[in-house]
């Protein structure tokens, strides 16, 4: 039973669980919980919270640098690619819990790890994988990893991988498939469609922060009623920074657009010329 009373939007026993691990030895892997966007982490004290910032505070003290998040959680509602900055990558691999992942799954988690590595050859970025608390399901696929392509004894994937989370595997079936389960067929791993293929983050980046508003409209459809705020057709490759609403499937993609400043010198023109231009309008 967990310690800690349910809250809003914070899944359950999230608490329970520290944020982030260590990097698994002689590994590229390292394991932490869920981040929170701000609209859920909000509802925590400082102490409780960890949302991105704090993943890479926590990776900062630690001395490593993520260079690429494996999400396995099976929603979409505790952040998405807007609360994370762009020099970090991204996949969304869908796993549902309880149960031991499928071969398909296993294979695709092995293809994205196997692209990664053997695009960062030259540097020592790190893979992080979460599921909702970073324990089974993250456990789990790293392990299977560990086991069928590095080659490892399971017990000692397992003792690697629990002592680095600083925390025990819960799942029966996912412990006893591990152990004596078949070791799962590696043919494949180095293909891999555009679906495998991580996106970055679309968090703004401190040197732009100067042109969005101080506030963003907390609704969507307030967004047109404000005239620096303008819909565009949704593109793959945008030209401009922009925010996505939060059910971006939904709604357009919406650009803020500084208002222009006039000179003052034509500004004092205008105001000057007015109320000529309303009487003329009278005498018509």
């Amino acid at each position: 039973m967990s310690r800690h009373q349910s809250r809003g939007g914070i899944p359950d026993r999230w608490l329970d669980y520290s944020a982030v691990g260590k990097r698994l030895a002689g590994t590229r892997f390292i394991a932490f919980k869920v981040p929170l966007k701000q609209a859920l982490s909000q509802q925590l004290s400082p102490d409780e919270s960890f949302g991105f910032s704090e993943l890479l505070e926590n990776m900062k003290e630690q001395k490593q640098q993520l260079g690429l998040i494996i999400d396995l959680t099976f929603t979409h509602r505790y952040y998405s690619p807007q609360d994370f900055p762009d020099f970090l990558s991204w996949v969304k691999m869908k796993t549902a819990g309880h149960e031991v992942p499928s071969d398909r799954v296993i294979l695709n988690f092995k293809r994205i790890v196997r692209r990664f590595i053997r695009e960062n050859q030259d540097n020592d970025l790190l893979i992080g994988v979460h599921c909702t608390h970073g324990l089974n399901r993250t456990g789990y696929l790293i392990c299977r990893y560990l086991i069928d392509v590095d080659h490892m004894n399971p017990n000692e994937a397992l003792q690697l991988f629990e002592s680095s989370r600083g925390h025990h595997i819960e799942r029966d079936n996912y412990l006893r498939d591990l152990r004596t389960g078949p070791r799962r067929s590696n043919h494949g791993i180095e293909e891999g469609g555009a679906e495998l293929r991580p996106r970055r983050g679309e968090q703004v980046e401190e040197r732009h922060r100067d042109r969005l508003p101080a506030s963003l409209p907390p609704d969507p459809a307030h967004l047109l009623q404000q005239p620096q705020w303008r819909a565009m057709p949704r593109d793959p490759l945008p030209q401009h920074r922009h925010w996505h609403p939060q059910h971006q499937n939904q709604y357009p993609q919406y650009v803020y657009q500084p208002p222009q400043h006039q000179d003052p010198a034509l500004e004092e023109l205008e105001a000057a010329l007015r109320p000529l231009s309303l009487l003329s309008a009278g005498n018509q």
